[in-house]
């Protein structure tokens, strides 16, 4: 018989050693142990002149949302309440081709707390995130609990033009080795019709330089076992049949960037490398 363990929770609060900051460190670490999805860290401690610092800035892997986070030790109040909604209309505002979401992060999500988001009557997209530290015979474990969902409010695409800049080396972890070589076929196939046309990394999608400059008609974006490819071209029957014809899995169209977004599994590289090639060229054409 499996034997059950007592599980020991400890207050963060007013602990010696586990502050804010070591919490902080632990999300930024793997943003994605708070349980929102695939995201990843874009800043800590942001500044914003005459208002302070967010504690975290995180953006998910598509690049279409970003979540300003804030975290606080104990039960929630209304000064961490005023700054989150603060931090994201700052944050919206400055960059508004985002979809963007207000976290907070606490110990203890009071009811009045819950009331009064309440009165903002999903005006305000906000998550609130319950964080409970476990004390084990390795070290400590922090579990968290979405007390507060928010509706999704749709899908945007590009990253803005200050994107961070990695390189191959991070899209092998971040991807693996198997789609970052189709992202060289499919790169091989933009050659074609486009000789100087080389991949360009960036921290949150593979796009494209010709001449040593971006020209992103295509955005690559490596999974484990997949890409995520986004086409710039119109949505239109011509397209969606050619589409369809092939058997290409498809998501939804992104009418804010006029684009095709493709699910390209690495058989689709041999067996369907024609309808893609015809996709690409259009969008090459159509981008000058």
């Amino acid at each position: 018989m499996i034997k059950h363990v007592q599980l020991k929770t400890i207050q963060l609060k007013n602990h010696q050693i586990l502050n804010e900051r070591w919490l902080q460190d632990i999300i930024a670490d793997d943003p994605s142990i708070i349980g929102i999805g695939d995201v990843i860290l874009k800043d800590k401690e942001r500044i914003h002149h005459g208002a302070g610092r967010l504690d975290l800035l995180l953006q998910d892997a598509d690049g279409n949302d970003r979540y300003e986070v804030e975290i606080q030790l104990g039960a929630t109040d209304e000064s961490h309440i005023i700054r989150t909604i603060e931090y994201w209309d700052i944050e919206r505002k400055r960059y508004p081709q985002y979809n963007h979401t207000a976290i907070i992060i606490a110990e203890d999500i009071t009811s009045r707390f819950l009331n009064v988001i309440s009165l903002f009557n999903g005006s305000i997209p906000l998550m609130a995130i319950q964080v409970s530290a476990i004390e084990t015979g390795d070290g400590v474990g922090l579990h968290f609990t979405k007390v507060l969902d928010v509706q999704p409010l749709g899908l945007v695409d590009e990253d803005e033009d200050v994107a961070e800049i990695t390189d191959r080396d991070y899209w092998l972890k971040r991807g693996s080795p198997k789609t970052v070589s189709m992202a060289d076929k499919l790169l091989s196939f933009v050659i074609e019709f486009d000789p100087t046309a080389e991949l360009n990394y960036n921290k949150f999608y593979v796009g494209l330089k010709i001449d040593g400059r971006a020209k992103n008609y295509v955005i690559i974006r490596p999974k484990k076992d997949f890409l995520g490819l986004s086409i710039k071209i119109p949505e239109t029957e011509e397209n969606d049949s050619l589409i369809n014809s092939a058997e290409l899995i498809t998501y939804e169209y992104d009418r804010r960037w006029g684009a095709y977004r493709l699910k390209i599994k690495e058989n689709d590289l041999k067996e369907k490398a024609d309808t893609i090639k015809k996709l690409l060229l259009d969008a090459k054409e159509r981008f000058g």
